[in-house]
């Protein structure tokens, strides 16, 4: 009971210590001036759209993509149509063929392969022309400067900056409640989370989408983990090992679909926590080798959050829900004890869990509070309700979806089970 209470007040201070790291990043940068002007040099990007049956959204972001605000004959577009039984393929060929379109380097591939995303990844890095590789997913639609920031930043540092990944929103926030506390998570893991161990630690995510990455360095490393579920923050975690760096620049931003039924939303997210227990499982080994201590510490972070911090919060409620149900059935037995107290009196857990529960609702809401108010005319009163509604609801879910992945993994390694099992995410018209 002791080390739940602590474990709990471990993750607040982690909590308050990222959301500081955040606030100070944008007080710093909130009110500078982004200028579009002439780059030193402008090196050849080779754009990646993996598109598994993605016919609703695939033509938008294609055209974003040919939109974007970057020398045309220095961007290779490389379309992969992977295992469609729908018109994607016809979709892609449309828009690469209508007249605004013509002579721009775009290649549309058929593909009937396996490795998933990263499959798709490393058979474009065989034929990639350009000297960064950008990711772009297909429902994922980057804002006109999206790409021009991303190579503002890489060449800041060329030598170290391997990665450098932006921002993504939601482009279906408005949709229905599940959209709009989507909505509240991605703004809080994109506006606080990854600035704040940026600004602090020069520690980097690379995301799904919306970022580009050295192809020699890709190529050194062997490219991407076929098959793997998030192959992201794998192929993050190897660019730490190797000494250098993923950076942010936090002005580019491209804007995503976000799954509108529940069903959809729990298998999107159990294959991202089943990916990232994988990958911390993979490097947990680096936490008492000689390694790079910012992979010590992302992996000390993972381990944490989806080990550490969630059985101390599923056992904190199971305490919690424990005393009640006695303090109840006490009316009826008065002579029942309550299974855990401080001595005899249950008086100073009680008031321990409740203002444990109160803080962590207050940290939640100001996190989310916080992140929204770095954005204009994101920070309204019904956001802050919304915010009180989801921590009950919304949030609770990340547990089931967390237990789920953890008993899922285990299962996969006990019975020799092919576990990176692709779901795929609905797509909608909007």
């Amino acid at each position: 009971m002791i080390i739940t209470l602590v474990s709990i007040w471990t993750s607040l201070v982690m909590s308050l210590t990222t959301l500081s790291g955040a606030t100070h990043f944008w007080l710093k940068h909130s009110t500078k001036v982004a200028h579009i002007g002439p780059l030193a040099s402008y090196p050849k990007i080779t754009i990646v759209v993996p598109a598994h049956n993605e016919e609703i959204v695939v033509a938008q972001t294609v055209k974003a993509i040919l939109d974007l605000n970057y020398p045309k004959e220095r961007v290779e577009l490389l379309l992969f149509a992977d295992n469609c039984d729908d018109r994607t393929l016809h979709e892609m060929h449309r828009v690469a063929n209508l007249p605004c379109y013509q002579g721009r380097d775009v290649k549309i591939i058929d593909r009937h392969g396996d490795g998933g995303k990263a499959g798709v990844l490393n058979d474009a890095l065989k034929i990639a022309q350009g000297d960064y590789i950008g990711v772009y997913d297909a429902d994922a639609m980057p804002e006109k400067n999206a790409l021009y920031f991303l190579v503002k930043k890489a060449l800041e540092n060329p030598d170290r900056y391997m990665a450098v990944f932006g921002r993504n929103k939601t482009r279906n926030a408005q949709q229905n409640f599940l959209t709009q506390c989507i909505n509240q998570e991605i703004v809080v893991t994109q506006r606080i989370q990854h600035c704040a161990i940026w600004h602090m630690f020069k520690i980097g995510r690379i995301p799904g989408t919306n970022f580009i990455i050295n192809r020699d360095f890709v190529e050194s490393i062997g490219g991407w983990r076929n098959g793997a579920l998030t192959e992201d923050t794998d192929i993050s975690f190897k660019i730490m090992q190797s000494g250098k760096l993923i950076a942010l620049a936090y002005n580019s931003e491209a804007f995503q679909q976000e799954p509108e039924r529940l069903h959809d939303y729990y298998f999107q997210r159990l294959r991202w926590a089943k990916g990232n227990y994988q990958v911390v499982i993979h490097n947990f080994k680096y936490l008492f080798k000689r390694s790079n201590w910012r992979v010590k510490l992302e992996t000390f972070y993972y381990s944490c959050t989806f080990f550490w911090f969630n059985a101390a919060i599923i056992l904190s409620d199971f305490i919690f829900l424990a005393n009640i149900c006695f303090l109840l059935a006490k009316i009826f037995k008065p002579e029942l004890a309550l299974p855990f107290t401080f001595g005899q009196n249950n008086g100073l857990i009680m008031q321990l869990l409740l203002v444990n529960w109160l803080l962590m609702i207050v940290l939640y809401i100001l996190q989310i509070s916080v992140a929204l108010s770095t954005q204009y005319g994101q920070a309204t009163t019904q956001q802050v309700w919304l915010s009180l509604i989801s921590y009950f609801t919304y949030s609770q879910l990340f547990i089931v979806i967390s237990v789920h992945a953890v008993t899922s993994v285990c299962l996969d390694a006990l019975f020799h089970r092919n576990g990176n099992i692709w779901v795929k995410t609905k797509r909608f018209n909007n």
